[in-house]
C-alpha cells in the first residue's frame, strides 16, 4: 500500500517557518494503531490524516504518542492540501473532527480557521510543578485544555529557562506562557507538551482558541495579531465572534511524497 504524504510549513510565509504537520489524505480509514505509527515516524508535532465524507472531510490528527482532540495548524495544512495539491474548488472546507465542524475559508494567500471558543479560567490551585518549572515567576494562571501561564515582560518568553522534567508530569495537553507585547504584535507566547511527545511546539493554533478569550478581555479588542515565538516562529491573527475563534495563517508545501506500507 501507499500513501501520499505532503509536509506542510502552517503560519509560515517561508519554507521552514511556522509548525510543520504531516497530512495524509486517505481514501478510508486506517487503524488507529497503524495511524499512530505513522505519526510516530514522521516525528512531527502533528500528523493528520482526512477521508472524504460527503462534500466535507473527516479529520484526526495525531502526536507522536497520542491523537489529540483538536489541532490548528494541521487543519490549516489540511486545508491547503486540499485547496492547493487536491484541487478542491468549494469556497468552504468542513472538517467533522473530534471538537466537532470545523471550517476553513481560502483569503488569498490566507487560510481562515473557524475553531470553538475554549475560555479558560483561573487556576484555584496551581500544580507545585508548575511553580518550579520556570526560571520566572508568572502574574497569572489559568486553565482549559492546557495551563496558560501569563507572564507580565514579553522579554521573560523568550528568555524563559524551562524544566520539561517539571511539565511532563502535569495533567492537561500542555502549557502555554505568554505575555503583552504591545508593538508589533499584541501578544506573543510559547508552547509545551512534553507529555505528547513535544517538547516545544513551534505554533499551536489550538492554543489560541484559549488565549484570544484572555487577551480580548484584557486589551478590550475583537482582533488580534500574536507571534508564537518559537525557534521557528510564526504569526496567528486573531479573532473573536461570539462563541467562535477565527484563525488566520499562510502555508507552504516543502515535502511531497509518498508512504509505503
Amino acid at each position: 500500500m501507499e500513501l501520499p504524504f505532503y509536509q506542510v510549513d502552517a503560519f509560515a510565509e517561508k519554507a521552514f517557518e511556522g509548525n510543520p504537520a504531516a497530512i495524509c489524505p486517505l481514501d478510508f480509514w486506517l487503524d488507529d494503531s497503524l495511524m499512530q505509527a505513522i505519526a510516530m515516524e514522521n516525528n512531527l508535532s502533528e500528523t493528520a490524516f482526512f477521508v472524504k465524507k460527503g462534500d466535507d472531510y473527516e479529520l484526526r490528527w495525531f502526536t507522536p504518542t497520542k491523537e489529540v482532540d483538536l489541532c490548528g495548524h494541521a487543519t490549516l495544512a489540511s486545508a491547503f492540501v486540499l485547496f492547493e495539491k487536491l484541487g478542491f474548488e468549494g469556497e468552504e472546507i468542513v472538517f467533522h473532527t473530534k471538537s466537532g465542524l470545523l471550517k476553513v475559508v481560502k483569503r488569498g494567500s490566507q487560510f481562515i480557521m473557524d475553531f470553538p471558543k475554549q475560555e479558560p479560567v483561573v487556576c484555584e490551585t496551581i500544580p507545585q510543578a508548575l511553580n518550579e518549572a520556570f526560571s520566572q515567576k508568572p502574574s497569572e494562571v489559568l486553565t482549559h485544555s492546557d495551563y496558560i501561564v501569563i507572564f507580565e515582560d514579553d522579554t521573560d518568553i523568550e528568555t524563559m529557562e524551562i524544566d520539561l522534567d517539571k511539565l511532563k508530569i502535569l495533567d492537561l495537553r500542555g502549557v502555554c506562557i505568554s505575555a503583552k507585547f504591545g508593538t508589533e504584535y499584541d501578544f506573543v507566547s510559547r508552547m509545551f507538551a512534553p507529555n505528547y511527545g513535544i517538547d516545544e511546539d513551534p505554533v499551536t493554533g489550538s492554543a489560541y482558541t484559549q488565549l484570544m478569550p484572555y487577551w480580548s478581555q484584557r486589551l478590550n479588542k475583537n482582533k488580534l495579531r500574536s507571534k508564537q515565538v518559537s525557534l521557528r516562529g510564526g504569526v496567528v491573527t486573531c479573532e473573536l465572534q461570539g462563541d467562535r475563534v477565527f484563525l488566520s495563517g499562510s502555508a507552504l508545501c516543502c515535502i511531497e511524497g509518498k508512504i509505503i506500507l
